[in-house]
């Protein structure tokens, strides 16, 4: 079954917990298998890649691991980080901030 996550791809998120705490990016990609998220620029790991063609190079490379989802929290424009709320508008289904009720 999948999971479904109140975080989504391209979001503006802040790291709350581990060695990037406080630094902010958006979600490159969701892994619902693991329960994380993939941001940009946040946690950067050394990686060690073999070659693959002639014109790949290998060596050691920098690369994003993935965070725990709740380690994360999404950013209101308004109120910073926060949690995200559900309102139902007609017959959609809006994410809102938990803080302000502003939509996300």
């Amino acid at each position: 079954m999948n999971k479904k996550f109140k975080i989504h791809k391209d979001d503006t998120v802040q790291v709350i917990a581990g060695k990037d705490k406080g630094k902010r990016g958006t979600i490159v990609r969701v892994i619902s298998k693991k329960d994380a998220v993939i941001v940009s620029g946040i946690n950067i790991v050394k990686k060690a890649m073999k070659k693959r063609s002639q014109q790949d190079q290998g060596g050691i490379v920098e690369v994003e691991a993935p965070l725990h989802i709740s380690n994360v929290a999404i950013v209101c424009k308004k109120c910073g980080p926060t949690r995200v709320g559900y309102k139902i508008d007609g017959d959609k289904k809006i994410r809102v901030c938990r803080k302000c009720g502003e939509a996300l």
